[in-house]
């Protein structure tokens, strides 16, 4: 079974099938293939949740960091809170007692592992975390390494990039780098999601694939380059991770904010940057907040990234959003009237992820329907989408939202009180903040008393896990499940 970069589940059993996709609903299918890979298999049977892995250190890594996911998964599916083992276990053939009807796996894509580019300037994947691969490989080598016909990670280019006010200084930045690697490192952006921060990174990886093929280059997430350190601090050694990581002449590292309180992980990124700065390499890195906001990095490390070149991007503006939806439209060959277009450019003003979503339903609705799109229709079809975002909801709002629900003073959220009274609303507060605002973490903890950001992240996972277990709030009257407690709230928010 596999898991496509657009997080379509393919080639599994029913069961399996719902499990997975709900997993891809909640952590995204890059997570999910990097992880949930050929070597790992679900099972669940007779409300037992059998996850098998290829060692240790992957049911260390899943337990960790995905139980509470998959157990969510089940509840959502079965009405039931499974229990879940992590199994250390080859898997077996799909002839073989693996293809029980309750077992799913997955095979990820190139996107859900580091591309490496080889010297012939073909990108190339691992199946499994160990990082004593060779950096390069020749075609052959990665057609066998993407089997099943799966489809070729596809990066986005220049061309594609719609330029505006808002992104006018980053394009040229990266035009500069992708052109003269090494003149302008490093490079680091930063904004909220769905600006086109991985849009450029893409695009400057595939500038300098086409017109220097023999770069040594290496484009990953943070969250690979973390669970590819962890494995060579396991398992697979140090100095081989170090001569792969450290040779390249172009490092590209998308979503650096994951390195947050990840101190082992956060050094080891400030040596390799390090050494290729000092060689003249070219290094780009994009994350959600500015440098001076990710103190949790160290100061080392962001201090590297304050002496290089900082580039913030703002959303799109009216202009690019619009062009946004004409491209998209285009690639669907949908014909969208000019009004519909205004309409959704309007309307739909967070992240350009708003507008894909907007023109997929009306692509299928179009499909469904025979329908021509229409304003009336496009109104209609998007009719959650457009009411959702209507109004910016403030993190006084918030606050006030809680406070009401819960019985509470107004400046209770931003006491010290340590009490469950307290302490659980404002957990479940800063979760709200953190679903409905754009705020860095580091203001929404600053707005609930002048807390760290640390505080805000262990706030949004226990509330996660509060949700995963049902479980009722204790110690705040009345006593309701999260969900509940968040739905009233959210209710409160809309009303207001």
């Amino acid at each position: 079974m596999k898991v496509r970069a657009d997080g379509v589940v393919q080639e599994v059993t029913t069961s399996g099938k719902q499990i997975v996709s709900a997993l891809v609903e909640r952590v995204g299918a890059q997570r999910c293939g990097l992880w949930f890979g050929d070597q790992t298999s679900l099972s669940l049977t007779d409300g037992m949740l059998s996850v098998r892995v290829p060692n240790d250190f992957y049911r260390e890594w899943l337990s960790a960091n995905f139980r509470d996911e998959l157990v969510a998964c089940c509840r959502e599916l079965t009405g039931q809170t499974p229990s879940v083992t992590f199994v250390v276990g080859a898997i077996a053939d799909e002839d073989g007692e693996g293809s029980a009807s309750t077992t799913a796996s997955l095979r990820p894509t190139v996107e859900a592992t580091p591309e490496s580019v080889s010297r012939t300037g073909h990108s190339a994947s691992t199946n499994s975390p160990r990082e004593d691969q060779p950096a390069t490989a020749s075609p052959a080598a990665v057609s066998k390494r993407v089997d099943d016909g799966a489809p070729r990670r596809q990066f986005a280019t220049f061309d594609e990039f719609l330029v505006g006010t808002t992104n006018r200084i980053a394009h040229s930045t990266a035009l500069t780098v992708a052109e003269q690697p090494g003149s302008l490192t490093p490079l680091y952006y930063y904004g909220p999601t769905g600006v086109g921060k991985t849009h450029l990174l893409e695009s400057i990886w595939s500038a300098v694939s086409a017109a220097r093929p023999r770069t040594r280059s290496l484009f990953l997430s943070a969250e690979q380059f973390t669970s590819f350190f962890l494995e060579a601090l396991h398992h697979s050694g140090l100095p081989s991770f170090r001569r792969k990581y450290r040779s390249v002449e172009l490092l590209i590292i998308d979503d650096i904010h994951f390195f947050c309180g990840k101190q082992a992980t956060a050094v080891e990124l400030l040596h390799t940057i390090d050494t290729l700065l000092r060689n003249g390499r070219q290094v780009v890195l994009a994350g959600d907040a500015a440098p001076a906001e990710l103190q949790a990095l160290g100061p080392e490390l962001t201090s590297r990234l304050a002496g290089g070149m900082v580039c913030p991007i703002q959303p799109a503006d009216h202009s690019v959003r619009q062009g946004i939806v004409r491209q998209l439209a285009d690639r669907h060959r949908l014909e969208l009237p000019d009004d519909v277009v205004q309409m959704i450019a309007g309307r739909l003003t967070d992240h350009a992820r708003q507008l894909s979503g907007a023109i997929h339903r009306l692509h299928a609705a179009a499909r469904a329907t025979g329908e021509s799109v229409t304003l009336a229709m496009a109104e209609r079809e998007l009719a959650d989408m457009t009411m959702h975002n209507g109004q910016v909801i403030q993190l006084a709002e918030i606050e006030k939202a809680v406070c009401d629900v819960f019985g509470l003073r107004p400046d209770s959220l931003r006491s010290d009180r340590k009490s469950r009274a307290v302490s659980q609303p404002r957990m479940l507060a800063m979760w709200l903040a953190r679903k409905h605002t754009r705020r860095a973490l580091s203001e929404i903890g600053d707005f609930f008393g002048r807390r760290s950001h640390t505080t805000v992240i262990s706030a949004q996972k226990r509330v996660h896990h509060w949700m995963a277990e049902g479980s009722a709030l204790g110690g705040v009257e009345p006593t309701w499940t999260a969900e509940e407690a968040i739905r009233r709230v959210e209710a409160k928010l809309r009303a207001s």
